[in-house]
């Protein structure tokens, strides 16, 4: 090749990586692969958009996926709930009040370069589910109530998602606290949003649930008491790179905003909406912002 040639091809890699960085959004929002995370990530993408950034939408990763991206600063910021980060990231497994809870991730967190916004009053923490109008069922309202039930032979069959049987906070620490097993042809596993289907269908007894899934009072679920307090709490929050928030703090300040319109009933019905009314994703999320007069 000629020295001309080359320095032709050297000057369009150049003008090319210019263009990729001009073009390169101001700020990344993620998100996590389920309804909640989907409406959170567009919300948000809706927001800072109307507020006059330059916003690039990542979402329906995995929530390993998303950590890792957000500590490679591929991504700016998204909504994290502190019992994930507690249990799951940094593989704390004391007991804590939802204070302690983000107290810890706040500042576990801080040390790597990531802040922890203002917390919502939502609570999606992980629940077992059974039908109202299951009649073999109606004496069962805790955990420990099935615990017992499955002492005198019973045999129930639970619906949860292929990560719950494996997690920190999942089925087999769980089991070891209400002293109970599910046989392993008992347990089905099928991805998170199938368990509701096949606890409405009939095919399974018991179902992992969100708690504040839209769908569990719309197909007439019960959520069984978690009487030894076995799942953490995993407030809702807003976390961002501490390097963006200081480049644009304003965004702190419209993310905190928006945390606090969420609470259990609010983001259960955004999931109904989507869920059970099968409005789109950015429908919900529009229509929220207007009616909060956030956009």
């Amino acid at each position: 090749m000629s020295i001309k040639n080359k320095l032709l091809g050297l000057t369009a890699v150049i003008i090319s990586s210019f263009m990729f960085s001009a073009q390169a959004a101001e700020l990344v929002v993620g998100g996590k692969g389920f309804t909640e995370q989907l409406i959170l990530a567009s919300m948000t993408e809706q927001l800072l958009t109307a507020k006059g950034y330059d916003v690039d939408r990542r979402d329906g990763m995995p929530s390993s996926v998303l950590r890792k991206a957000h500590l490679n600063k591929q991504v700016d910021l998204y909504w994290e709930y502190t019992g994930t980060s507690l249990r799951t990231f940094h593989k704390i497994k004391d007991k804590m009040t939802r204070q302690q809870a983000y107290d810890t991730v706040k500042k576990l967190d801080g040390e790597k370069g990531i802040v922890w916004l203002n917390p919502s009053k939502a609570n999606n923490t992980y629940a077992l589910a059974v039908r109202k109008d299951d009649p073999n069922l109606a004496d069962i309202k805790s955990i420990s109530d099935m615990s017992a039930m499955m002492k005198t032979g019973k045999r129930l069959v639970l619906g949860s998602s292929s990560t719950f049987p494996v997690r920190a906070d999942g089925l087999k620490p769980l089991q070891k606290v209400y002293d109970f097993k599910f046989k392993r042809s008992d347990i089905i596993k099928m991805d998170d949003g199938l368990t509701y289907q096949a606890l409405k269908l009939e095919k399974v007894d018991i179902a992992v649930v969100f708690s504040t899934d839209g769908r569990i009072g719309a197909f007439n679920f019960r959520i069984l008491t978690d009487d030894k307090n076995f799942f953490p709490d995993y407030s809702m929050v807003p976390i961002i790179s501490a390097d963006i928030l200081e480049k644009h703090p304003k965004v702190g300040e419209l993310l905190n905003q928006l945390s606090e319109k969420f609470d259990d009933t609010v983001i259960s019905n955004l999931n109904a909406q989507v869920d059970v009314e099968k409005k789109s994703i950015e429908r919900v999320a529009t229509e929220f912002l207007k009616k909060q007069g956030l956009i």
